[in-house]
């Protein structure tokens, strides 16, 4: 420090400086909470992102077990007309071996219908 106090004056004057600059970022951010406006719209717009993330995870999710799904159900169609074909092809080998019954059977209908007819003819 000299006699004449300018190093003093100096070291006021920055001390001044710096709580000047505290004072601008205190106020700052008392009004930055002051503003309930501007808070409102920030939470409005991290609460619209939060929702948009489940959105997106949920049509995600829902869109693999909807694949998953149809995977099983083509899985299943395919082992049901599977069997279905085994079970006819069975049926035509039995009939292609014994067509005895089926001609019988055919034979009951086609004598139905004539007496149908018969009967028919007669009440008119």
């Amino acid at each position: 420090m000299t006699g004449n106090g300018t190093g003093d004056t100096e070291a006021l004057r920055e001390e001044i400086r710096r709580t000047r600059v505290e004072l601008g970022e205190t106020m700052e951010a008392l009004a930055a909470k002051a503003d309930v406006k501007a808070r409102l719209k920030e939470s409005a717009e991290q609460a619209k992102e939060r929702m948009r993330e489940q959105a997106a995870q949920t049509v995600a999710r829902v869109r693999g077990q909807a694949a998953r799904g149809a995977g099983m159900a083509r899985a299943q169609a395919y082992e049901k007309g599977e069997l279905v074909r085994a079970q006819a092809y069975e049926k035509g080998e039995l009939v292609r071996r014994n067509p005895v019954p089926w001609a019988a059977i055919a034979a009951g209908a086609v004598a139905t219908v004539v007496v149908l007819m018969i009967v028919r003819g007669r009440r008119r």
